[in-house]
């Protein structure tokens, strides 16, 4: 080679690496451009949407985060960042499998992974009663100004104890004039970077030590059932947390339970009414259910903080249950959303249940919707007033 031949490709190799590297660069921001805008087509909540425009400055690769959508910001941050490992964390199962499904994941994990460093190069959808067990070096929480102020404080610290040394927390509100999660996170954290934003405020701080001190946010608290004191445990997140719901109180002064009973309560929470039921029906048994993880584990351990052997637990959202055409009575609280959606499945979900001549009730605030679609699910439908709230009964009809 000819010395200026020589100093020709020393003067030329750069500049092609550096147009490879534009290339790259160009390739990824095509490519997060097309899942923003695929996130926008599922109106990701606004402070999600601050955490994923915040993804081009992430670096990590074991990155951490929950979700007010469909797990937006994991799959935009997998796909910028294909050797990262990418764990997406939901409380509730109907929530976690739309998830998996819109981020194209074979389906959420029932249980987390034990070692966040044990692979890269993947997303997955977790739904478990609390985070993995990390370490990772980012942690992203999108805050829904009008959610639960102590889960938020709950999601705060267990960010911060999953991060490695010197891992980011990154939270966002859509709260434009937000000061509370500035001021939690400066409970957790010694030093935070507030950025204000056109549609909300995002949040970055650095774990540089351990947490001096921990907050234990699960709760017992007791009830009275007839002449009997429960005890019952509760978490954040969970559905009246730290007291008993005055539905389940109106549960509780409507059922009739016989000693060998097979009862099935639909959407437990923490489980007041499978735990006093259980200790009515002495020789039967109780199943519970309920989409949400810490639900879940909390009826888990009322049973046992009562030692009560006769109740099982189970997580799904479809309103599949063991051993169909088996029960006496099925019990529910359905939410008060979804244009009755929910409230749908737990009357399917009652009829399949329910042996015939078995009895169902519902708790509602306004029966209307309850009385006309259980006239035509179950026989002799009748209305018990409670104060504010109405338990809606009906009975079990043959097959066929």
């Amino acid at each position: 080679m000819r010395v200026p031949d020589l100093v020709r490709s020393f003067i030329l190799a750069p500049c092609r690496a550096a147009r490879k590297r534009i290339v790259v660069k160009a390739a990824k921001r095509k490519r997060l451009n097309e899942r923003r805008e695929a996130a926008h087509e599922l109106r990701t909540p606004v402070a999600e949407q601050l955490l994923i425009e915040e993804i081009p400055s992430v670096s990590e690769t074991r990155i951490l985060c929950t979700s007010l959508g469909r797990g937006q910001f994991a799959q935009v941050a997998g796909s910028y960042s294909p050797r990262a490992r990418v764990v997406c964390h939901f409380f509730d199962t109907w929530l976690a499998d739309e998830a998996a499904a819109h981020c194209n994941v074979a389906g959420a994990l029932r249980m987390p992974s034990t070692d966040a460093g044990a692979a890269t190069g993947h997303l997955e959808i977790v739904c478990a009663p609390d985070f993995p067990a990390g370490p990772f070096d980012l942690v992203a929480i999108p805050v829904d100004p009008r959610g639960e102020a102590e889960l938020t404080r709950d999601l705060l610290q267990a960010g911060h104890d999953r991060l490695a040394m010197q891992g980011r927390l990154l939270a966002a509100t859509a709260s434009e004039d937000d000061q509370w999660l500035h001021g939690e996170m400066r409970k957790v954290f010694e030093k935070v970077t507030r950025r204000p934003l056109d549609k909300g405020v995002l949040y970055l701080a650095s774990k540089t030590a351990p947490l001096k001190k921990h907050k234990n946010f699960d709760c017992e608290f007791a009830f009275r059932d007839q002449d009997r004191l429960i005890r019952a445990f509760s978490r954040p997140g969970v559905f009246s947390h730290r007291s008993l719901d005055a539905g389940a109180r109106a549960l509780l002064n409507t059922m009739s339970i016989g000693e060998a009973d097979r009862v099935l309560d639909i959407g437990c929470g923490s489980g007041p009414v499978a735990l006093a039921a259980a200790f009515r029906t002495s020789s039967g048994t109780v199943v519970a259910i309920d989409s949400h993880a810490r639900a879940v584990e909390c009826t888990a351990r009322g049973a046992a903080l009562n030692g009560l052997t006769n109740v099982t637990v189970v997580l799904n959202h479809d309103g599949q249950v063991p051993q169909p055409g088996t029960y006496d009575l099925v019990v529910g609280n359905p939410p008060y959303y979804s244009d009755y959606q929910i409230a749908e499945v737990f009357l399917q979900a009652a009829r399949r249940a329910l042996k015939p001549g078995g009895r169902v009730l519902m708790v509602a605030k306004s029966c209307a919707w309850y009385e006309s679609r259980m006239a035509e699910l179950f026989g002799d439908v009748q209305r018990h007033p409670h104060k504010q709230y109405t338990v809606i009964a009906g009975m079990g009809r043959q097959a066929g």
